[in-house]
């Protein structure tokens, strides 16, 4: 039989799937629309609820509202402005989180491969992460005073077990036979390292990230409490100091939005780019 005379299936073109009409019902079932609906009843209930409340030491959130504002334009009473105490507190967490990057991945790579590394390492792995941030401050400011040192040195002690422990797990968790297959290929240690046991890190190395900065910024923030003369942190010792209970849950609010604006706009841009290989779940499209 000829090659013309046979029934040759054609290509099937992939397409996206139509696009759903925007409808009020669809907004309503939105997430977007969830969150927009629990912040405002948040607010709704502080705004009732505060003006019954025994006790003057719930600013309103209008009140709340307005310091914020104010910090944000640099109409501020306190030695410094929000811009430069973030900025401040951002430098010494960078370098502090960047150290127990250079710190922490090469031990959690040790005891992830090596057993030896894992029965050597393993309890004071367990002894940091059980550790709170709070102990590590005070014992900063004990032995080195006050200044960059011992807030830089916190964001070390508080990022480094949780850098570590998921690293660890990142390379347990590579297939044990792609391990075999290439040591029986003669392929070096080395090599299988490489392009098997780094490629299986991806998600567990942004694992990484996310908690080291997550406790890193928590331990920071108690460390310039503590034993800081500016920074973030200290200022929120600063508005508790002044009796200004707005200035101290601004601050957390502004707390917050950085966490929010650094998982959204900054891991979660970085991560769909390295995972883009990936097929989107029901639930990521849905977002």
């Amino acid at each position: 039989m000829s090659a013309t005379s046979q029934n040759v299936t054609p290509a099937t073109a992939i397409t996206a799937p139509p696009r759903q009409a925007v409808t009020l019902g669809s907004i309503v079932r939105s997430r977007r629309f969830a969150i927009g609906l629990s912040v405002v009843t948040l607010i709704a209930l502080w705004q009732i609820i505060v003006p019954f409340l025994p006790t003057l030491l719930i600013p309103e959130p209008t009140k709340v509202a307005q310091f914020m504002w104010n910090e944000i334009l640099g109409r501020t009473l306190a030695p410094q402005t929000i811009y430069q105490a973030f900025g401040v507190s951002l430098l010494r967490l960078f370098i502090g989180l960047g150290l127990a990057i250079l710190i922490g991945v090469p031990i959690g790579l040790l005891i992830g491969l090596f057993k030896w590394a894992d029965a050597s390492l393993d309890d004071f792995v367990v002894v940091g992460l059980a550790m709170p941030s709070l102990v590590w401050a005070l014992l900063a400011g004990m032995w080195w005073g006050l200044g960059n040192k011992p807030t830089i040195i916190v964001v070390i002690l508080a990022s480094v077990t949780f850098i570590i422990l998921n690293v660890a797990e990142g390379v347990r968790d590579v297939p044990k036979t792609l391990k075999d297959m290439g040591s029986a290929y003669g392929v070096p240690s080395l090599r299988i390292t490489r392009h098997v046991v780094f490629p299986s890190l991806a998600p567990f190395f942004f694992a990484a990230l996310r908690y080291g900065l997550a406790n890193g910024w928590k331990g920071l923030v108690l460390a310039e409490v503590y034993c800081g003369v500016d920074g973030a942190g200290w200022m929120i010792r600063y508005w508790y100091d002044a009796h200004r209970a707005q200035g101290v849950i601004g601050y957390a609010f502004f707390f917050a939005i950085f966490a929010l604006v650094v998982e959204k706009l900054i891991f979660g841009k970085i991560s769909a780019y390295v995972f883009r290989w990936r097929a989107k779940t029901a639930y990521r499209a849905a977002k």
